[in-house]
């Protein structure tokens, strides 16, 4: 089994389901005491909030690349970035390594083209439904991306900042989202992608009449069978 490199704690609410997830899925493999084996960066994801916020992409950049390699050097085989958001920095991070980084877009294609949809809904923060870097990734496999528009754009990532990444799940918001779901069903969407991974906190499969793509559970998934893959 290889050992995973984890950049997480961005925020901390999902990277414990990554752990759980890859965790559940190595025992099931394995069987019997076996877990992931694991090496992960936690932030404290304050300071990389505001480094968001004030558009400092390059500062992100250097320090995902230099705890990349601190992880490489620490036994890493392949790595994770446990969130949607920062993969806008994985080009800078993947030129600073010299293992594997796993794109969480990569895994999530993968799900889609496999559910034979074409055109899905992307929901996130405002920098993964705005930025090309993830719609881009997924065209590249061919899915066609809309992103609601405002005021929905906004009550999506507002709900993540001001609610999901600090453990908060409401009734109302989750409403509020499927509400969001709808309007974009209507323009066409064939699945959701949630786009953030604390999305799948609020949004369960069974509340939709169409697939939804759970990325980090997804993203998980798939370093769980990198890692043993021979």
């Amino acid at each position: 089994m290889k050992r995973i490199g984890v950049l997480g704690g961005m925020s901390w609410e999902s990277s414990v389901e990554y752990e759980r997830v890859m965790n559940e899925a190595v025992r099931e493999r394995l069987g019997g005491t076996h877990s992931a084996d694991l090496i992960v960066r936690s932030y404290d994801f304050a300071e990389i909030e505001a480094l968001q916020a004030a558009g400092d992409w390059d500062a992100l950049a250097q320090r995902l690349a230099r705890d990349a390699r601190a992880l490489e050097a620490a036994g890493a085989q392949l790595l994770v970035i446990a969130t949607n958001t920062m993969h806008v920095v994985a080009p800078q991070v993947q030129a600073a390594i010299g293992i594997p980084l796993l794109h969480i877009a990569d895994a999530t294609a993968d799900a889609v083209v496999a559910a034979g949809l074409g055109t899905v809904a992307l929901l996130g923060t405002r920098y993964t439904m705005e930025l090309p870097f993830y719609r881009d990734r997924l065209a590249e496999h061919g899915i066609s991306v809309l992103v609601p528009e405002e005021p929905d754009r906004t009550l999506v990532h507002d709900v993540i900042y001001g609610e999901l990444v600090r453990g908060v799940v409401s009734a109302e918001s989750r409403a509020d989202y499927l509400a969001v779901i709808h309007r974009l069903r209507d323009a066409g969407t064939q699945g959701v992608v949630a786009g953030c991974t604390e999305i799948e906190l609020l949004v369960r499969p069974e509340d939709l009449d169409c697939p939804l793509f759970p990325t980090a559970r997804l993203h998980a998934l798939a370093a769980v069978e990198a890692a043993l893959a021979p």
